[in-house]
């Protein structure tokens, strides 16, 4: 066999054919886990948004209810019960 033999240069065209469709395979495949990675970062990134807010109105109301425990006036309270 020689170099131009017809059946040498199909099989390497077959090789090269595979190996173009194993390359294809593996960038189809990295692309959709390219494609679900982004869509569950963008997920993280608005749950992350969402706890953000979460934990503002959170601090809001605590410092609410702090400023309502210290300014009540200990003089308008009706005095304990004595046993």
């Amino acid at each position: 066999m020689t170099a131009t033999d017809p059946s040498t240069h199909s099989a390497r065209e077959q090789a090269l054919e595979a190996r173009l469709v194993e390359l294809e395979t593996r960038l189809s495949f990295q692309e959709h886990t390219i494609a679900e990675l982004s869509d569950a970062l963008a997920e993280a990134r608005m749950e992350g948004a969402r706890n953000t807010n979460l934990l503002r109105v959170l601090m809001e109301d605590l410092g609410k209810m702090r400023n309502a425990l210290n300014s009540s006036d200990p003089a308008s309270e009706p005095p304990p019960p004595h046993y």
